[in-house]
């Protein structure tokens, strides 16, 4: 009998706390489900903000996602506190395993701070060509922790932005213009003057180089075997490559037909006799350029 009224005792309290738990839970859960809402509705407003102002799109993701998550875990920690779970440990308990968790990625939070100096500092953006460490290909895809490149031959290179953020990056869609230096080789008989002419009339005839800064023609090197001729010019990114590849093909044949001759690589072999030690000795210099 005694038993009984105790079994009958705790049945009575649960029922009373689940009765008490009721509406905190409900209230738990329409928070949830406002909170989430609110989430979505500042993460759309902020996203038309950013593409309102045209701002980085590096900038708008890193942004986007810092909300995110930081809202999210705000959301987290009011809808258990709206159950009745005491938030100072939990919170407590969350630091420590964040700072363990820290320790054992040291590597991914380089990579993260690295990510977050790019997007703040901007050292390139979406679309440029730049060159680092060797690998050289147009940005596909900035993250906080890694950066995507689109090589010359459609490769996918994946670089840390730990490492990326520490390297010498030459950026050649930064400026907008770039100038090409092509070297032209001519023989030491040939006209110096109507060479200079024909190339400059060359580049000239090019709708995508720029007339000012103005194209130039100089004699930039004198070697044993020929007159190095640098053809200078400017063009927009866009109109770089086919300037370039125009103007090297384009070159040697317009010379030629003017009779001015180009200068070729020259590999003299001198034939060293002596002793019976050394006859038949070859003695071969490299390519005079």
């Amino acid at each position: 009998m005694e038993q009984l009224d105790a079994f009958e005792n705790y049945l009575h309290r649960f029922i009373e706390r689940i009765i008490d738990f009721i509406p905190d839970l409900i209230g738990a859960v329409l928070l949830l489900i406002i909170g989430w809402w609110l989430i979505k509705f500042v993460l759309k407003y902020v996203r038309k903000m950013f593409q309102k102002r045209q701002t980085d799109k590096a900038l708008e993701n890193f942004i986007v996602t810092i909300l995110n998550w930081g809202m999210k875990i705000m959301l987290f920690i009011m809808v258990i506190n709206q159950i009745g779970i005491e938030t100072t440990s939990l919170i407590a308990a969350l630091g420590a395993a964040g700072l363990a968790v820290g320790l054992a990625l040291q590597g991914s939070l380089s990579n993260f701070a690295g990510g977050v100096l790019i997007i703040l500092l901007k050292p390139f953006r979406l679309g440029d060509w730049i060159e680092v460490n060797g690998v050289s290909g147009s940005v596909k895809e900035i993250t906080l922790f890694y950066t995507k490149l689109n090589t010359f031959g459609n490769q996918l290179a994946v670089l840390p932005n730990g490492e990326l953020s520490n390297e010498n990056i030459i950026n050649y869609s930064g400026e907008g213009i770039r100038r090409d230096a092509i070297t032209i080789r001519i023989t030491y008989n040939s006209d110096i003057k109507k060479a200079r002419e024909i190339l400059l009339s060359l580049m000239q005839e090019q709708e995508g180089i720029m007339k000012d800064p103005a194209p130039a023609v100089v004699v930039g090197d004198l070697t044993e075997s020929s007159v190095n001729l640098s053809v200078r010019f400017w063009a927009a990114n866009e109109n770089f490559w086919e300037c370039h590849w125009y103007t090297l093909e384009q070159a040697p044949k317009r010379l030629g037909e003017a009779g001015v001759e180009i200068a070729l690589p020259q590999r003299e072999i001198h034939l060293v006799s002596g002793d019976s030690d050394q006859t038949g000795q070859e003695l071969v210099k490299s390519p005079r350029e």
